[in-house]
């Protein structure tokens, strides 16, 4: 068994204009100060990072690190979220979606597109530079606006969505393959990938690409209703990365998990800052231990209710007392009175 490293924290919720959240120095020695050992970087983020720079430079990655490194983290993985939404976008979302692109492609959902790719090739290729072995991704969605199946869908709309999705990100993998880097999925509502059985369809189109992995939040989970416990146990072998993010669900009378176009703040299901929610984390931390998983764990804070710097520091103990330090011997070892072949037999009475 390995034990989860750990606590890493995902600074896209913190990146912003004012000290110290606005370069890459000063936001990691705030981590460091929180009590994070890592931080995962969204590559999107030019107020932190310079991603073409990245993956053209070797010393710039190495500048990366050391700022880190200096400061008391290290660099858990880079975040492609915004470009990996934008590889796969339907026409409804044109609009919404143009603001994760760079201007120049506003409007133009093709070029927009091929940006994307650019982009997310882009942080494969940093990935390797910086020796990072996954890196976290949405898929996009052409199929979401119709997971309702009112009216009924036509046959072979949702296969026809599934295989598009899977011709956009089939060279992009083979990419991964190429740096020795995994891409990690979040499933979740709004991509195309929001659940196991969705990401199995995705799974199937592209042979079951060696780099078509998962990250695992189950604060998406909660929302949906769906096991979150199973979950782990069904994709261990391909859950690489982790996001530390507790929800509740509190459905009433009046709404459910569709939220009745409700805020944040009052849906039935909504995200919570680390020990707020329902989400059984000691259970979960003890099937990935049992499961191997020997990547990291990284907060990513999302609440509607508790300011931002209270939910860091908050969770970086949090994640502290959740990570199992694995034994490297059985309990019972103290009794245990050795044996060997010829013993095992007539102890069988062989």
């Amino acid at each position: 068994m390995k034990t989860i490293k750990g606590p890493g924290l995902f600074l896209a919720q913190f990146a912003g204009d004012e000290a110290p959240f606005n370069s890459w120095d000063a936001i990691t020695k705030w981590a460091a100060d929180c009590g994070y050992l890592g931080v995962q970087l969204p590559s999107w983020d030019g107020r932190l990072f310079d991603l073409a720079k990245a993956a053209d430079s070797q010393d710039y990655c190495d500048e990366i690190l050391g700022t880190a490194k200096a400061n008391g983290v290290e660099v858990t993985e880079l975040s492609t979220h915004l470009q990996g939404q934008l590889v796969a976008v339907h026409p409804a979302y044109d609009t919404a979606f143009d603001g994760f692109a760079a201007e120049s492609v506003h409007g133009n959902p093709a070029a927009r597109q091929e940006w994307a790719v650019a982009q997310v090739k882009l942080a494969l290729t940093a990935s390797k530079r910086m020796g990072l072995t996954e890196m976290a991704s949405f898929s996009g969605a052409l199929a979401w606006p119709y997971v309702y199946p009112w009216p009924q869908r036509p046959a072979g709309l949702v296969e026809a969505a599934f295989d598009e999705l899977a011709k956009r990100w089939r060279p992009i993998l083979d990419h991964a393959e190429a740096c020795g880097v995994d891409i990690c999925y979040e499933i979740h509502p709004g991509e195309d990938l929001h659940d196991g059985i969705t990401y199995e369809m995705f799974l199937e189109r592209v042979n079951n690409h060696a780099r078509a992995n998962m990250l695992y939040d189950p604060s998406h989970y909660v929302l949906q209703h769906l096991d979150y416990l199973d979950n782990i146990d069904i994709y261990k072998d391909r859950i690489r990365m982790f996001h530390v993010k507790d929800a509740e669900l509190n459905p009433t009378g009046r709404q459910g998990v569709y939220g009745g176009y409700q805020s944040w703040v009052d849906r039935a299901g909504r995200f919570r800052s680390l020990g707020d929610g329902q989400v059984d984390f000691k259970a979960i931390f003890a099937k990935m231990a049992a499961n191997d998983f020997a990547g990291w764990a990284v907060v990513e804070w999302e609440c509607a209710l508790k300011h931002p710097e209270d939910g860091a520091r908050e969770g970086a103990q949090f994640v502290k007392d959740q990570i199992i330090r694995v034994t490297d011997h059985a309990f019972d070892d103290f009794a245990g009175g050795g044996a060997d072949d010829a013993a095992n037999r007539k102890m069988l009475g062989l």
